[in-house]
């Protein structure tokens, strides 16, 4: 929200105040508080008739650094608030704060914040010898707007020359967020406008800090653009929380600012495989699903999961959670036989649900007599005819609804239903009154933790920990714990694939470990080029789902080659699991994200500042989908030597790159010195991914070592150290119950037999 107009003036009806000196202080064990006047006082008088704010300055978790603002603190309080957790078991959460004349600083880590209280109000924050940010004139105070007199907090923190910003959630918007106006509020927008699914008050800078507000309403931010020097925030209330979170660099970030709001638990493997849906509004009944199954299986594509979107249930009457009779007269035995298709990998299968209850359904007399949908100020229901008729929507403030929510979802698990989609969740009204009082502006945005955090607890005690996997489309801070989400409506054209891509780069750097996309766009039908293209992105994601709105996305509907990339891509994956579920355990170790913006992996290289067309798939691949008809992709290569994972080629960077490239193939590059395991299967995601592995070096350098790790499902991950010296590699295995195979890079190739523990070359 703009407050200013221009450098001298206000808006019309605006009235600013702001901190100016600090009129005295208070200090304790572990915090200090700064009472700041909004005008220079010069003698007792001027104490009279004049706002005071109250800045309290604390340490939750090592390198991380909170200020609160609060104007008048009588404001009632009615929630909710984002759980936050008082950092890792080995933070040192203890703040110092030390006193040198009239210089106070509370030093948390490599984080330090200097307050003069004798000079006018400033803060800096301040880590490794340098200034992350500062908080200047304009930085600390309130405004108020007329005709509704609403009282604005907000602050502002400077920006360094060639500072950019990044984050505040899944943003469709350019990728690097300086000179943008962001609302941080939930949203059914599409892909292709300024609106976000996923509203997250959390952004990094390339300057080695983050900065989190702890605010689950509204926080709207200038970015560099009121002020072009500031990044601006400010929510309606008397209060404002916010932490500054030190990197350095941004892995380093994302850990601590996790650690604060949450890390999501590893996703069951089979749940990387691909997933095929029956579409939106397609006209579908037990004999289309079983033909598009086998249809799979013939081509000889893997298939991990199906899903059954929307008209599962009966029209006017979602979300009811019962099989429509006359298109599915025998669900269970119906999805018993889709699971007996393939004994060996079972098929799983997923459902759409939302948090509607339509007035047809039975349940909505149900829900509303119990008291489970949430109410207008009268007490009535509030109801509207947009996407259902007369539908509620579920309170799950209330913990009778809750568990009702949860009782219907797990009659659904009892016939066979392995995991839920959980669309919606944005559309939250303001106009009304929730079960514990919460308030409906801060609940707009937090309705869907509460909604997916319902669904995936219900699945975690009903599939037992690490079987539960969401399909979701929107979150807020936290959210990342309940994975996995997925990108939301967007077209089917290569503008939008690339929009698509920007926001999962941007959830990821928001602290999301996982993300997905609708392969071949939701909105229309892809022509056989952009399916086959966007078939390769997908299945170079952490998820991948074929999906649209009118039309099915079963690839011999496009051509024969859309058949063989879907199986190719699809089969690589596979082999790709034990290197990409070694990425997943980074998420939830870390809250690194499986795919990666450039700057994550190259922080010092500003070159991949900028970077949105191309990404880190895990620690050592570069992804560069194509997004041209002709195949024609342009893409930055970093420092070094790298090598083309399905041609071999070798590339030396640094530099940008225009190549072409045929259906089968896209820019794949392996990272110098990687050592990249290749598992032995190619049929399914859920294996042994430690048996029969294969580790690809790829040009390591004399003298230089490497581990790797390869996930065990269920047991100790098996340990590969890697060595050169010379033209000589050693590997030293542990817990590798063989047999594993070493690939020198160099066209040998060796295989360890099992119980191998050491392996020359």
């Amino acid at each position: 929200m703009k407050f200013t107009d221009g450098y001298w003036l206000m808006r019309d009806g605006v009235q600013a105040s702001y901190a100016t000196e600090i009129a005295d202080t208070r200090v304790t064990d572990d915090r200090f508080t700064l009472y700041a006047p909004v005008r220079h006082i010069r003698h007792r008088g001027d104490t009279l008739n004049g706002p005071l704010l109250t800045v309290e300055c604390f340490s939750p978790a090592e390198g991380v650094i909170g200020i609160r603002t609060t104007h008048h603190a009588g404001t009632p309080d009615h929630g909710p608030h984002f759980a936050l957790r008082p950092g890792r078991e080995d933070d040192v959460a203890a703040a110092k704060i030390t006193r040198e004349g009239s210089v106070l600083e509370l030093a948390s880590g490599e984080l330090s914040l200097r307050v003069d209280t004798a000079a006018p109000y400033r803060l800096e924050f301040t880590a490794d010898g340098r200034t992350l940010t500062s908080v200047e004139s304009r930085g600390t105070g309130y405004a108020t707007t007329a005709p509704d007199g609403a009282h604005h907090s907000l602050a502002q923190l400077s920006l360094d020359v060639g500072e950019l910003v990044y984050g505040l959630g899944e943003r469709f918007t350019p990728f690097v967020r300086n000179g943008q106006s962001v609302d941080i509020w939930q949203a059914d927008g599409g892909t292709a406008s300024e609106q976000a699914y996923k509203n997250v008050p959390f952004h990094l800078t390339n300057r080695g800090y983050g900065v989190f507000v702890n605010h689950p309403g509204k926080v709207s931010y200038e970015v560099g653009s009121e002020a072009v020097g500031q990044v601006q925030f400010s929510v309606e209330g008397q209060t404002l929380e916010y932490y500054i979170i030190h990197g350095p660099t941004p892995k380093q970030i994302l850990d601590r600012y996790t650690a604060l709001t949450g890390r999501p638990p590893l996703p069951p493997a089979w749940s990387f495989g691909l997933w095929l849906s029956t579409s939106f509004t397609t006209s579908y009944d037990e004999e289309t699903v079983r033909g598009f199954v086998r249809g799979m299986a013939e081509r000889d594509i893997p298939l991990g999961v199906f899903h059954f979107d929307c008209f599962w249930m009966r029209a006017y009457q979602w979300c009811d959670f019962s099989w429509d009779p006359d298109v599915f007269p025998d669900p269970e035995g119906m999805l018993r036989r889709l699971k007996e298709s393939d004994a060996e990998q079972p098929l799983r299968i997923c459902v759409w649900i939302n948090p509607y209850i339509a007035q047809k359904s039975p349940l909505f007399d149900e829900a509303a007599r119990l008291g489970y949908l949430v109410r207008r100020p009268d007490g009535s229901v509030w109801q509207w005819d947009l996407w259902q008729a007369g539908m509620g929507l579920v309170d799950f403030t209330h913990p009778g609804a809750r568990a009702w929510y949860a009782d219907k979802l797990r009659g659904l698990l009892g016939q066979g239903v392995d995991c839920f989609k959980t669309d919606f969740g944005e559309r939250v009204p303001t106009d009304v009154v929730w079960h514990d009082g919460s308030d409906p502006e801060r609940m707009h945005n937090y309705y869907t933790q509460l909604y997916n955090r319902t669904v995936f607890e219900t699945l975690t005690e009903e599939r037992g920990a690490g079987e539960a996997v969401l399909f979701a489309r929107s979150a807020t801070a936290g959210g990342q714990q309940y994975p996995v989400h997925w990108g939301g409506d967007c077209e089917s054209t290569f503008g939008a694939m690339a929009e698509s891509l920007r926001g999962g780069l941007s959830l990821g750097l928001s602290g999301f470990g996982f993300w997905s996309h609708d392969i071949g766009g939701f909105e229309g039908s892809p022509r056989p080029e952009l399916f086959k293209r966007w078939v390769q992105f997908g299945l170079l994601s952490s998820h991948s789902r074929l999906h649209g709105s009118t039309s099915y996305r079963v690839p011999w509907s496009y051509d024969e080659e859309a058949v063989a990339v879907t199986r190719d891509f699809t089969r690589l994956k596979h082999r790709l699991m034990p290197y990409l579920y070694r990425a997943a355990q980074q998420a939830a170790e870390a809250g690194t994200p499986v795919m990666r913006a450039m700057l994550l992996e190259f922080p010092d290289d500003p070159a991949c500042h900028t970077l949105d067309r191309q990404y880190m798939l895990g620690d050592d691949l570069l992804v560069a989908p194509v997004f041209t008809a002709d195949g024609t992709v342009e893409y930055y290569l970093p420092d070094g030597e790298w090598t083309h994972l399905l041609s071999g080629e070798r590339m030396t960077g640094p530099g940008w790159r225009r190549e072409q490239y045929g259906f089968d193939s896209l820019p794949l590059l392996v990272r110098p010195g990687a050592v990249l395991p290749y598992g032995e299967r190619d049929d399914c995601a859920d294996y042994d991914w430690a048996h029969g592995v294969t580790l690809r070096v790829y040009g390591l350098a004399d003298g230089a070592s490497v581990t790797t790790r390869v996930p065990r499902p269920g047991g100790a991950d098996a340990v590969f150290r890697i060595r050169r010296r010379g033209r000589q590699l050693t590997v030293e295995a542990t817990d590798a119950p063989g047999p594993w195979h070493l690939d020198t890079g160099e066209g040998t190739l060796l295989t360890a037999p099992a119980g191998t523990t050491t392996l020359t070359a």
